[in-house]
């Protein structure tokens, strides 16, 4: 695989270009805006999400639909994605379409029209994806999970928004939402694939020649404190089962990028294979559970360090202690030299398979860049993960995931 190594490049406009040569019969077009759902605020939750539909209903140059008949007729792929930090609009097309492809691409995203006609039929369709996520289970404990996790952060609300609060939007709310935050100096456009580097900045540079007013700061959020105590949620599901147990750390997100590695690593040590700590002891040999899953959920201002499972409603006190118990041990004992190689390997090999494609690769520029404001760091992310200690792990499970002080969101089966 190919070593990371893109260019960046900005504009005179504000622009961030960054660009490499992958040896591959494809090209990635991405653009990041610096704004999803977490600076909507509560009366207007889900606009991001609605804008990026409203994003593909075309320009005064591109009728509806035209972008994606001729991304088809190439043979490419396109689609959006809006999340608590970020909006992405992305295309991969063969490297002799991507002249004329990305052109379309920055249209639709600076130039959307915003009609009234389409802005109520796709207020239909947004609110049938709310209905859809709402009557889906693991929707519902993901957005009930992050409820409990933050009670201030915007990151507890739901990035569709509630039904109620996207029915009562208006185009021009959406029109000054577009106007402030799809500024060049607030996006960042990633190209990865097999053309020169020099002539994909050119293609993507010459669609952004007009200076526009310079978008307004992002909010600034402040971190919630950690839990003090357990605090526990209880809710009955019908649609499930078996139990799902949720347990929740807060944790540092983006703003503190280097505390996030050791946290990262420590999913690793727990979940993730077969072997790892509480699959092993929890599903493989005590068979307490059907799933068991850990993630470190890193945001902008704060991340969320998140032990799931699926079991029985009578193995919860049970597997809830386990977890614990193998917390205390992080916390007390250097994890083996070994084990911690085998996981930091794990790791590695997960980020390195994970880029090895353009849409993935610029998927993490993007990322770093756009929302971390650090590509170095993404860079880095190989070595950093390396040079983890048995020390650096036990010091961030003392720090971050208290035993005695946590979230813990339980849904039982049953109406």
């Amino acid at each position: 695989m190919a070593t990371l190594n893109p260019t960046c490049h900005r504009t005179p406009e504000g622009l961030t270009i960054i660009a490499e040569h992958l040896p591959v019969d494809a090209v990635n077009f991405s653009l990041w805006v610096n704004a999803g759902s977490a600076v909507e605020g509560d009366a207007i939750n889900g606009m991001a999400h609605f804008l990026e539909h409203m994003v593909f209903k075309g320009t005064e140059r591109l009728p509806e639909g035209e972008f994606e008949r001729q991304v088809e007729a190439r043979g490419g792929v396109t689609n959006a994605v809006t999340s608590q930090d970020y909006t992405c609009f992305y295309v991969t097309v063969a490297p002799q379409d991507f002249a004329e492809i990305a052109p379309l691409q920055i249209d639709l995203a600076l130039n959307a029209c915003l009609d009234a006609d389409s802005f109520e039929r796709e207020r239909l369709v947004i609110l049938e994806e709310i209905r859809r996520a709402d009557d889906n289970a693991r929707r519902r404990l993901f957005q009930q999970a992050m409820t409990l996790g933050f009670t201030d952060l915007p990151y507890r609300r739901p990035v569709l928004g509630p039904a109620e609060v996207v029915q009562g939007l208006a185009r021009e709310q959406m029109h000054q939402h577009h106007q402030s935050w799809f500024h060049p100096e607030n996006l960042t456009a990633v190209v990865v694939g097999n053309l020169p580097t020099d002539q994909m900045i050119r293609t993507v540079e010459e669609e952004f020649s007009q200076t526009t007013a310079p978008p307004p700061p992002p909010p600034l959020f402040t971190p919630e404190p950690t839990f003090t105590e357990i605090v526990r949620h209880t809710a009955c599901d019908p649609q499930l089962t078996q139990a799902r147990l949720v347990m929740l750390w807060r944790v540092p997100g983006i703003q503190q990028l280097s505390q996030t590695y050791a946290l990262d690593l420590i999913a690793r040590l727990l979940g993730g294979s077969r072997n790892a700590r509480l699959v092993k002891a929890l599903r493989e040999e005590q068979q307490l559970v059907e799933q068991i899953s850990v993630s470190n959920l890193t945001q902008a201002w704060q991340g969320l360090f998140w032990i799931s499972a699926q079991l029985p409603s009578a193995h919860l006190k049970q597997v809830e202690a386990a977890i614990v118990t193998h917390l205390q041990q992080l916390q007390e004992e250097l994890a083996p030299e070994p084990e911690l190689a085998q996981r930091q390997r794990q790791l590695l090999n997960q980020h390195l398979f994970g880029t090895e494609v353009p849409s993935s690769r610029a998927d993490w520029y993007g990322y770093h860049h756009a929302i971390a404001h650090n590509l170095d760091a993404g860079l880095q992310y190989p070595h950093q993960i390396q040079q983890l200690t048995a020390a650096d792990v036990q010091q961030a499970a003392q720090t971050y995931l208290s035993p005695t002080a946590y979230g813990v969101l339980t849904l039982l089966p049953g109406p």
